[in-house]
Formats: C-alpha cells, structure tokens, sequence
C-alpha cells in the first residue's frame, strides 16, 4: 500500500504541474491524469467500461467481464462479493433507475485504478465520490469508495467537480 500512495502522490503531482487538474472537465468527459504506462492505461480503461457498465447502465452481465474471480467489497453498507455486487445493481435499478455518474478524473499507478466521479444520486446538487479499485491481470478483483454531499453553504467557492 505504501508503493501505491507513493504512486499515487508521484501522478496527482506531474497532472497538477502540468495544470490537467485545474480545469473543470465537461459532463460526462473523462479526463486520464498522470503519466501512465501501456498496462496502467488499460486498467484505467477497464476501470471505466466497468463503471459504466455496473453503475451507470445497471447492467451486471455488461460489467462481469471486467471482473476477475473474486470481488473484494470494503464499502462497509455493502455486501462482499458477486452475490453483493448483483445485490447492489438490483437496488440500483429499483431505487434509482435514473441516477447517473459522470467520471471526471482517473488515475493509474500500478494495479489501482482511482475515479473521482460526480453522481446523481440521491440529490440533484450531485454527491462527490472516490473510487478506487485493484486489478489483477487487468480485472477488477477489490473496490473501496468515499462519498460526500456538497454542503448547501460552502466555506469557499471551490468546486467539489
């Protein structure tokens, strides 16, 4: 874990020096930060296809490709798993069949694949989240995540996006 920070410390620096992180990215437009290598660049494309899938199309047989053979939930409102993950998905399409996540940023270092996404769901205002997940052999195998409500009086005018 300790590389991977690092990593991850080294790629926010070089896409902050070079100003990719300043501007506000479109709705609905990805931007990849940092450097990153050939197999770096690919998790973060398959990183992305299975956001889309899952979360934004609802779809577990679209985002099971993506997946590797096991399913590592550290979301601690979620359960672990498939059997979790379908759970999760068939809340998603009861409860909110309309949300929607815009992916704004992804970052690669190694096997870890970071999104900052702005979501839909529940609020119109839109909830900032952080994902993050672990591949093996460019599959997704380990998912952790944070979420926050912008507040209705921010203490700045900085943008959560």
């Amino acid at each position: 874990m300790r590389k991977f920070a690092i990593g991850l410390a080294a790629a926010c620096a070089v896409a902050l020096a070079a100003g990719a992180a300043s501007a506000q990215p479109a709705p609905g437009v990805t931007k990849y930060l940092g450097p990153m290598n050939a197999q770096e660049q690919k998790n973060a494309e398959n990183v992305v296809a299975f956001y889309n899938a899952a979360i934004n199309d609802k779809d577990f047989a679209k985002a099971r490709p993506y997946l590797g053979d096991k399913y590592i939930q550290h979301n601690p409102t979620a359960q672990d798993g498939f059997e979790g993950f379908t759970a999760f998905l068939t809340f998603l399409k009861t409860s909110a069949p309309t949300s929607h996540s815009d992916i704004l940023r992804v970052f690669a270092t190694g096997d870890y694949v970071i999104l900052h996404v702005k979501s839909s769901r529940p609020d119109p205002r839109g909830r900032a989240i952080v994902d993050i997940f672990r591949l093996e052999n460019g599959k997704v195998v380990e998912h952790w995540d944070v979420a926050q409500e912008p507040p209705e009086k921010p203490a700045n005018t900085n943008t959560m996006f």
